[in-house]
């Protein structure tokens, strides 16, 4: 049984198709890897699993409900965003807390068990905005882990973050697919530094999705 299966999707515009004939299995406990240059399709694939897009052509079945998802940094937290690391991880459990209500306990133990395993829980009552770029993304890493996701599915997440930060992050998610057995599937432009880490590495070129390296989950 896959998570994630998508069999001969296709999607476009009116002027042309940006993704053509798309075949993808997303095993539970998979590490996979998608990799390709700018504007090969990369963020159309992750909004078509995430169903923030329709296809236009052939399915995707998705047998997991919880799925989270940890954009680019750059994408999310703007210089001058007013929130607390905790209100920032927080927001992802108000379909859980009901509009206009208070959390309650459960949702603080929620979003603490979160900071804990990103390792930021010192930094909680701190502006999101005077973090480090590695650091937000723990953060944002957090927020996705709040509600216990079966998948994790992250866009470039060591974009424009330094290198010692950007090793921090890699571990982090060996980490979580290890240890805590949430599947991850992470879109960048190079997997050379984490590749060793993942069992399937799919790459996006001329509008196909190429099976690069596959390896049975651990």
């Amino acid at each position: 049984m896959y998570s994630i299966e998508m069999k001969n999707l296709s999607f476009g515009y009116e002027d042309g198709l940006i993704l053509d004939d798309i075949n993808l299995k997303v095993e539970k406990g998979d590490y996979v890897g998608i990799i390709g240059s700018n504007g090969t399709g990369k963020s159309t694939l992750i909004k078509l699993m995430l169903g923030l897009l329709q296809t236009r052509n052939g399915t995707i079945n998705r047998t997991v409900k919880n799925i989270g998802y940890v954009p680019q940094v750059g994408l999310s937290v703007k210089g001058d965003f007013p929130a607390t690391v905790m209100e920032v991880v927080m927001l992802n459990l108000y379909s859980s807390i009901g509009l206009f209500k208070r959390p309650k306990k459960k949702h603080y133990d929620m979003a603490d068990k979160a900071l804990a395993i990103v390792g930021m829980s010192e930094y909680k009552d701190r502006l999101i905005s005077k973090l480090s770029g590695g650091q937000q993304q723990r953060v944002l890493i957090a927020k996705s882990l709040a509600n216990n996701p079966e998948i994790l599915i992250l866009d470039e997440p060591i974009a424009g973050i330094d290198s010692e930060n950007e090793k921090n992050i890699y571990q982090l998610l060996y980490q979580l697919n290890r240890e805590n057995g949430i599947t991850i599937i992470m879109v960048t432009h190079s997997i050379q530094d984490v590749r060793n880490a993942m069992n399937k590495i799919y790459e996006i070129k001329d509008k196909k999705l190429h099976l690069i390296q596959a390896e049975s989950n651990q």
